[in-house]
């Protein structure tokens, strides 16, 4: 898809996706070309001149969906897992639909676009011998499903953050991921309510845990504690107040981390059930809080409804 934006000096460029975690994204597209209804006799019966309209005009509208980014400035070039083009032969027109999708991170709307409208100049020109009075008509964007245009709606849970550090609970340094995990998590509709400092200690841990658990919190992140120093105590704190892990979640952090930078490896992540309430030990820095929310939102919202035995739908 085409993102473009102005650089610091009033340039366009290339809006930078590498932040963002690869989906499965797919686009439609639609539109049609009006011409004669004899026109449409010969496409029918293979009476053209150039041949076989519509199966040349599906693998140049796939060709096209691949070579978009050649086509369009600034189109990030995607790896297509799939791509295809039917045809609605009318009375006086060919409707064109094309499908396009991706697990990339951004999404294929351009191409679909690009699909249809290729497409739809390859029938223009195997037919122009026979019929000048053709109109390329109404190509459009039908649908799009991925990405951030594709959250899911719906519950969001009471959410506090924990921020662990002997530094900053001591005032000799400032915190920065509990603001981006508090601006992240309200940004995307949770009620954030408590981000409190404490020092790296383990019966300070589970005090505030317990009181967070009984008083309803239903998700609990942490930040800090866990690296491999002496005073890194997050987790060996919280894996005995689990009553479930929750791997998947440790899993695709590790994996998303380690991409960015190769000492994420170092980091001891871990997520779990204490009861009722989700708590997520996330590593103490702001990038890493960054690119825990990348991950964690909004797929993570859906484990709420299921917590409500509204199932997995």
């Amino acid at each position: 898809m085409a993102f473009t934006h102005l650089d610091s000096d009033g340039n366009i460029a290339m809006v930078d996706v590498s932040g963002k975690p690869g989906t499965l994204r797919m686009a439609g597209a639609t539109g049609y070309i009006r011409m004669q209804p004899e026109t449409i006799r010969l496409l029918v019966h293979n009476g053209l001149p150039k041949g076989n309209v519509l199966t040349a005009a599906k693998l140049a509208g796939i060709m096209a969906a691949k070579d978009t980014a050649r086509l369009i400035p600034l189109c990030h070039q995607l790896n297509l897992s799939w791509a295809d083009i039917a045809f609605e032969i009318m009375e006086d027109r060919i409707v064109i639909s094309a499908t396009v999708k991706t697990r990339e991170s951004t999404g294929v709307e351009m191409e679909a676009l690009t699909a249809v409208s290729v497409a739809a100049l390859t029938i223009y020109d195997m037919c122009k011998a026979v019929d000048r009075s053709m109109e390329i008509c109404s190509i459009r964007l039908e649908r799009k499903t991925g990405g951030k245009s594709h959250e899911p709606g719906g519950y969001r849970p009471k959410t506090s953050i924990l921020v662990l550090s002997d530094s900053i609970a001591s005032g000799r340094g400032a915190d920065r991921s509990g603001g981006v995990l508090r601006d992240g998590f309200e940004a995307a509709g949770c009620p954030v309510g408590e981000v409190r400092i404490i020092a790296d200690n383990i019966d300070e841990i589970t005090s505030v845990i317990d009181e967070w658990t009984a008083g309803g919190v239903e998700l609990i992140i942490t930040t800090g504690g866990t690296g491999l120093g002496p005073r890194d105590v997050t987790v060996e704190a919280l894996l005995p107040k689990f009553t479930r892990k929750l791997p998947g979640i440790e899993q695709a952090l590790f994996n998303w981390g380690q991409g960015k930078i190769k000492t994420a490896m170092l980091s001891r992540l871990a997520a779990g059930m204490v009861g009722s309430s989700m708590v997520i030990c996330l590593p103490g820095s702001a990038g890493a809080a960054a690119d825990a929310l990348e991950v964690l939102v909004p797929a993570l919202f859906h484990a709420f409804s299921m917590l409500k035995g509204e199932g997995h739908a």
